[in-house]
């Protein structure tokens, strides 16, 4: 079961990455199409109008899965100057203590979101353009949360057992061979 989750945080944020591509592509190429006069009386019917808000939408969640993607990698922000410094024993509990301080406050954020989603799902409140249900919108809070402090947790079994952090490695890109040689 878990080995099915190890990659959802790059399934959802290529799927919703994608998405506001596709939207801001056709919403530009409407956009000057209008001004082609053969064009401009079959185009003007419709509108493009919602799409800003919905890939503004599309970039919130991603940045809740982003944020799961980068602990569960090691390339989440952290200052580790004067950890790094601490002798082995003061150093372990200290990252310990740290990744227990980020499950902690994920956590309470996937429940006090969750909480808010209930509630806003009681109103009849909907985005200006769309006019979708903002507990719809809102729900990328305790989804993305919950994930973020899923991966957290596992980030602490994997220090505990192994010692070792994950860390992104900044230079590589995965899928592109270096051809070139020095």
């Amino acid at each position: 079961m878990l080995k099915r989750l190890d990659h959802l945080e790059e399934g959802v944020i290529t799927l919703l990455m994608g998405a506001a591509t596709l939207i801001i592509f056709v919403a530009v190429l409407h956009r000057y199409a209008l001004g082609i006069p053969a064009l401009h009386r079959h185009l003007a019917a419709f509108s493009t109008s919602w799409a800003q808000e919905l890939c503004i939408y599309l970039f919130i969640w991603m940045a809740k899965f982003g944020a799961a993607y980068g602990v569960r990698t090691g390339i989440h922000v952290g200052v580790d100057v004067v950890v790094n410094r601490l002798e082995e024993s003061w150093r372990h509990r200290v990252v310990l203590f740290g990744l227990g301080c980020g499950a902690l406050f994920t956590a309470i954020i996937a429940l006090l979101g969750g909480h808010f989603v209930l509630l806003m799902s009681r109103t009849d409140q909907t985005s200006p353009d769309m006019e979708l249900p903002m507990w719809l919108i809102y729900l990328c809070i305790p989804l993305g949360s919950s994930l973020m402090c899923f991966r957290f947790l596992q980030v602490i079994v994997q220090y505990w057992r192994t010692r070792t952090l994950p860390h992104g490695v900044h230079y590589h890109v995965d899928g592109l061979e270096e051809t070139a040689t020095r």
